[in-house]
């Protein structure tokens, strides 16, 4: 089994907050003669406020030395992810999760926006401290 993130019960704690059912942890997709693991699928807990919407989040804790470098890591594994779902899943939306002091301090420099734009990067910032979801950009 691999390991969980760091953050990742802080995340599935502030989806629940924010109206999310877990409907999966981890949600399991098939890749060619393997399968890969997403840390967490959820959908809406009432289906007439969030438009019967289907997610799923990769937890990223960004804790290694180069921010740089875990975005490498964070943006390849999101797009092999995505591009499964896209073939299995195809009404479930990847997002990416990070704190908001990583997004604040390193996702929103213009180059890496507009990065994130252009690989069509989903992002869900959450707080740490008060373990709630501050932004969803899709």
């Amino acid at each position: 089994m691999s390991k969980k993130d760091l953050y990742h019960n802080l995340v599935r704690r502030a989806l629940e907050k924010d109206g999310w059912k877990i409907t999966h942890d981890p949600l399991v997709i098939p890749a060619g003669k393997r399968k890969i693991k997403v840390d967490l699928g959820a959908e809406p807990l009432i289906a007439a406020e969030k438009n019967n919407e289907k997610i799923a989040v990769e937890v990223k804790s960004f804790l290694n030395l180069s921010l740089l470098y875990d975005f490498y890591e964070a943006l390849g594994q999101f797009k092999f992810y995505w591009f499964a779902l896209r073939k299995f899943e195809p009404e479930r939306i990847l997002f990416l999760s990070v704190s908001s002091d990583i997004y604040s301090e390193f996702f929103d420099d213009p180059f890496i926006s507009e990065l994130s734009e252009s690989e069509h990067l989903k992002i869900l910032v959450f707080d740490i401290e008060k373990e709630v979801i501050t932004q969803w950009i899709k």
